[in-house]
């Protein structure tokens, strides 16, 4: 996907593959790769690209940055309006927001937390939605999307849904009902057809009920969907932000929304719909020390850096600079100025130093506002070591981990000794003690212009080194992290960006004698969560092939994971049932049915990681 398209509403993408005719339709997908090599100049709000060798140019009007409307596409080859250009260019650029708004969510990391960034709620944008979070088996938990979700490192704060909700009878609206409908149909054929056969025509269908559910007030839904494509597309383009657990939260979190909806009341509908924007509101008077920055690179072509800051009191509080880019964008928006104030601060010294702010407006996640009557300026910041930093470690680690599984900020505060590495098959990761809990630290991004792997890989020949660390949970049945910030392993008092700094190896003690560490063994959800991704990836077809499963059902019961087995049993069975007519004929299959036991199967996933999760955690 070229990330110098500008971004394109998701009914404009709809509109354009819609008019297409069969034949043209057919030929969309290599149309647009073709695309993705075209050279692409940028003159104010107006793209031009040149579409073949005659030398037509396509153009891409996107005043405020997004293109909102079929007509400001415009092609000069011969065939327009009618042209597979038009289509083409609409499919291979980054979904934008239909208010014009160039800003967009974190995915992936739909919903909740992003394996590869921060929460979508920390990164501006009108789509921010956040993953539900699991309470029993089979019975996930929605939050909603812009739920105010704790920023106090100490101890949880109430949620929207503690809060005054609507009535308690009040039922989804006929339009609501039609577009979770269109939702589930069209991720259902997504599904269905994995990241091969998820082409732009599928994803056009997608984009289609996205809108329609956001026109019908589900905006949780409609992020979700957009998601969806945004991994889709990275996936079909071997794009180095694609991570196949981005894909399944995100269909998993589209199908949730589509199939409660309908029978949702209350509050859990409210949380279901979820908000488009969040509100900021005024906090008055702020002293913030520096803790660290990140690099952003999502999926959907949005690039950038988020600095993360505490105040007196414990609260995490951050500041975002996300546009439009790929990762060189990511790692120059460290060195551009913090949008806050007049402060000439960048990024990378604000994550150091610290911020007097007057007149702040936080959002209810702890993002800081930049209007007009916010004034801001330098400050000296503190060593993690030092009060008020120094609390934040003091937090036990289950607590922590806790207060991220229930819906919090999910970024832990640890001290750890480094044990070595671990071979695993998305590549190795650092084993660590943490307390007597043994901790897996593993890359938040993969991305090869990021220095996160390079950085792991020296860390783990500082075998031996206590050091203070800034990681963010990653949900599985043992205790595991993203790390992203550390304490330097040699110069006492200075502290390393992982996804920002580069160590060298004069950086790291001595490399100790070869060798790998045993990770302690675990529950074998992995027979589940792999047939899961399976589908999301390669499609139903891929679980319909013959085979015997019996041993993965077996195993899953012996370690006590009876439902698991169960589902697992059905899953497989719903792939491979297929019913014929009275001529024997075969009939399509049941994509709902596929949908629902795959659904059933994503969440019992994600319920059990949580439980054992906490557990792992000593929680």
């Amino acid at each position: 996907m070229s990330t110098e398209l500008p971004p394109v509403a998701p009914i404009v993408t709809a509109e354009l593959v819609a008019a297409l005719s069969p034949r043209l339709r057919k030929r969309l997908d290599a149309g647009v790769a073709k695309l993705a090599v075209r050279p692409v100049v940028r003159d104010g709000d107006t793209v031009r690209v040149i579409v073949d060798d005659e030398g037509s140019v396509l153009e891409l009007h996107a005043p405020g940055g997004v293109v909102t409307e079929a007509a400001a596409v415009r092609c000069g080859c011969l065939l327009a309006p009618d042209c597979l250009h038009r289509a083409a260019a609409a499919s291979a650029a980054p979904v934008g927001d239909a208010s014009g708004s160039a800003d967009a969510p974190v995915d992936g990391e739909t919903g909740g937390r992003r394996a590869s960034g921060p929460a979508a709620s920390d990164v501006p944008g009108p789509t921010a939605s956040q993953t539900p979070q699991p309470t029993d088996a089979g019975t996930p938990r929605p939050t909603a999307a812009g739920t105010p979700q704790p920023t106090d490192a100490r101890a949880p704060q109430p949620t929207a849904s503690e809060a005054p909700g609507p009535s308690p009878e009040e039922a989804a609206t006929p339009s609501q009902l039609s577009a979770a409908q269109a939702l589930l149909a069209a991720a259902a054929a997504v599904l269905d057809a994995g990241t091969d056969g998820s082409g732009a025509v599928v994803q056009a269908e997608l984009l289609r009920a996205a809108h329609t559910a956001r026109l019908a007030g589900l905006p949780r839904g409609a992020s979700a969907a957009v998601s969806v494509v945004a991994a889709l597309r990275a996936a079909r383009a071997a794009d180095p932000a694609f991570r196949l657990a981005d894909l399944v939260t995100a269909l998993s979190e589209t199908l949730y929304v589509a199939y409660r909806v309908p029978f949702a009341t209350g509050g859990e509908l409210a949380e279901l719909r979820g908000t488009v924007r969040m509100p900021y509101a005024p906090d008055g008077s702020l002293r913030l020390y520096g803790l660290f920055s990140e690099p952003v690179v999502t999926a959907s072509g949005y690039a950038g850096a988020v600095t993360w800051t505490a105040d007196a009191g414990g609260r995490l509080c951050s500041v975002s600079d996300v546009a439009p880019g790929g990762a060189g964008r990511a790692v120059g928006a460290a060195d551009r100025a913090v949008r806050v104030g007049d402060t000439a601060l960048t990024h990378r010294e604000l994550s150091r130093a610290g911020l007097a702010v007057s007149g702040a407006t936080l959002s209810p996640t702890g993002r800081l506002g930049a209007g007009k009557g916010v004034r801001a300026v330098r400050a000296p910041g503190v060593d993690w070591r030092a009060e008020p930093l120094d609390r934040l470690w003091a937090v036990p680690v289950a607590e922590q981990a806790g207060r991220a599984l229930g819906g919090g900020h999910d970024l832990l505060f640890l001290e750890v000794t480094l044990v070595g590495p671990v071979r695993e098959t998305a590549g190795d990761c650092l084993l660590a003690d943490c307390g007597g809990v043994p901790l897996r630290l593993t890359v938040a991004h993969d991305h090869p212009a990021l220095p996160y792997r390079d950085n792991l890989r020296l860390l783990a020949a500082a075998r031996g080194s206590r050091l203070r660390v800034i990681a963010r949970l990653a949900p599985a049945s043992h205790a595991r992290a993203q790390l992203l910030a550390s304490e330097h392993p040699t110069l006492a008092g200075h502290r390393v960006d992982l996804g920002l700094d580069r160590l060298q190896q004069v950086d790291v003690p001595a490399p100790v004698p070869a060798g790998t560490a045993s990770p302690p063994e675990e529950a074998p959800l992995h027979l589940l969560r792999r047939r899961v991704g399976q589908a999301a990836s390669g499609g139903r077809r891929v679980l319909a092939f013959p085979g015997n499963s019996a041993a993965d059902s077996h195993r899953l019961r012996r370690h006590g994971l009876a439902t698991a087995g169960d589902i697992l049993d059905a899953l497989l069975a719903a792939a491979a049932e297929r019913s014929r007519d009275a001529f024997g004929r075969l009939l399509p299959a049941d994509t709902g049915r596929f949908a629902r036991t795959w659904l059933a199967a994503a969440r019992c996933t994600d319920e059990v990681e949580r439980v054992l999760c906490a557990a792992a955690w000593g929680g």
